[in-house]
């Protein structure tokens, strides 16, 4: 058996994914169940190397943050769940209000 190689979280890279998908700001509570359980599943399949943060669901798009430890396995995840991935940018900083009060 081989060894299955393990990733630390600080060795994945976070990625925003944009997925152009319309109408999605009116999906219902269910939809939105399914389309989160299907993503789960898959992911359960794909080891330790990818992750999904969480998700924002604007009026067409859908723009998801995941932990990954390449740009390949956000197009796989993508495609074997059925969804799109239009754009993927490799995250550089996160910044927020505290972010200015820091020296």
């Amino acid at each position: 058996m081989a060894n299955k190689k393990t990733y630390k979280k600080s060795q994945l890279n976070t990625y925003l994914i944009e997925r152009n998908i319309p109408e999605a700001g009116k999906l219902s509570k269910d939809q939105l169940q399914g389309i989160s359980e299907k993503s789960c599943n898959v992911l359960k399949t794909m080891g330790s190397g990818i992750e999904w943060i969480h998700s924002y669901v604007a009026e067409n798009k859908v723009y998801c943050i995941y932990k990954a430890e390449n740009e390949e396995l956000i197009l796989r995840h993508a495609k074997e769940g059925g969804f799109p991935a239009d754009k993927i940018t490799i995250v550089s900083n996160v910044i927020d209000p505290g972010t200015a009060k820091e020296k």
